[in-house]
């Protein structure tokens, strides 16, 4: 799970929540809900995890939206990641939809990523 935060935390996304589905859903086993700030920087989160990704072996089944900036989405099987804008974000609550899915502590992640940073 670390490989696809840490790169959202290094373009200092607004916010991460990621949502455990597996029990819920057949498509996928994690959601990964980032909120940029700007349009800009919803494709520069999107555009930083595809070539991070891409250089640990990890090919994205399908990408949507990046260089729209409101709303991408990053589908890499297990994990399917969207990238919002925040006016989008709030319209499209996704983690409304997801209310009952069991939310994942991210504390571990975000500290590991702080830690990189000293």
């Amino acid at each position: 799970m670390k490989e696809y935060l840490i790169p959202a935390f290094e373009r200092k996304a607004k916010s991460i929540t990621a949502i455990d589905v597996k029990q819920l859903t057949s498509y996928t086993d994690t959601l990964i809900i980032i909120e940029g700030s700007s349009q800009r920087q919803v494709t520069s989160i999107a555009q930083h995890l595809i070539k991070s990704l891409k250089g640990q072996g990890k090919k994205a089944i399908g990408a949507e939206g990046v260089k729209e900036g409101q709303w991408a989405l990053l589908d890499y099987g297990d994990v399917i990641i969207h990238i919002f804008e925040t006016e989008t974000k709030s319209f499209y609550d996704i983690e409304g939809l997801w209310a009952d899915a069991p939310r994942i502590d991210l504390s571990e992640f975000e500290a590991a990523y702080k830690s990189q940073g000293e």
